[in-house]
């Protein structure tokens, strides 16, 4: 383990001529969550991240997705990174979004993330006075359980539960955006976003575990024409699931 900058992270593989790997976990997890898919990628410069607050990374006084973002850049550099293909599972897929639209980026792969609040926006809106009180861990614990996690290998399912350690203080931090900003303030955010790496052109994979909603899709490439759609279905954590085909879409 070594710290870049501020954040806690692995940096392994040799130097080559693909673009390095950066891996950004899920909300209440860390780094070590990634073990089965760097399995899948020898050979590949990769460098994993503990978050803001997560493992074994300091917590911070805000956890916005622009401000973590940032932090992960400054990570990256120190690390003597360039121009990585950034990987990002759950909430690890927004940062990675909003970190490639505004730093140096070959490529996004977003692991099984909506982009959108949708159902869930509202589900952690009504949720906020729970999240807020003593009983926050009941609403996690409910979002936990379906995810998909008795579906995994054992060992994939161990490590899951391992990994997690949930905070009240990450929880609100890391969806202030949700609770503070309406879906249409979300929505002209993220189209933004977009819009950057479609100019860019820095290529976005969204590997999901169910069928895409069609308006959904239609909504993502009207901002990325060239959007990469894989379906891997299951739970929440495709690269826990199926790490030999997600690190065929990383290769």
């Amino acid at each position: 383990m070594a710290i870049f900058d501020e954040l806690a992270g692995t940096l392994g593989g040799p130097v080559g001529d693909k673009p390095p790997l950066v891996l950004l976990h899920g909300l209440t997890f860390d780094r070590r969550q990634w073990a089965p898919l760097l399995a899948e990628l020898p050979g590949r410069r990769v460098l994993t991240l503990d978050l803001p607050g997560h493992g074994q990374s300091p917590s911070q006084s805000t956890y916005r997705m622009t401000a973590v973002a940032d932090l992960v850049q400054r990570a990256i550099l120190a690390a003597g990174l360039e121009s990585p293909i950034i990987v990002g599972h759950s909430v690890g897929a927004v940062i990675a979004t909003t970190f490639a639209a505004r730093h140096p980026a070959r490529g996004v792969v977003n692991l099984d993330q909506p982009l959108l609040p949708g159902d869930f926006g509202t589900l952690v809106r009504q949720s906020e006075p729970e999240l807020r009180s003593p009983a926050w861990r009941t609403i996690w614990d409910k979002l936990l359980d379906g995810m998909g996690i008795d579906s995994l290998p054992t060992a994939a399912w161990a490590l899951v539960e391992r990994t997690s350690r949930p905070r009240a203080d990450l929880l609100l931090g890391y969806w202030e955006e949700i609770l503070r900003g309406t879906d249409a303030e979300i929505e002209e955010e993220r189209r933004k976003d977009l819009t950057a790496l479609a100019d860019r052109e820095i290529g976005y994979s969204w590997v999901t575990t169910s069928p895409p909603q069609l308006g959904y899709a239609e909504w993502l490439r009207s901002s990325l024409p060239k959007l990469e759609i894989t379906v891997l279905e299951g739970g929440h954590f495709p690269h826990l699931a199926y790490p030999k085909q997600v690190g065929l879409i990383l290769s």
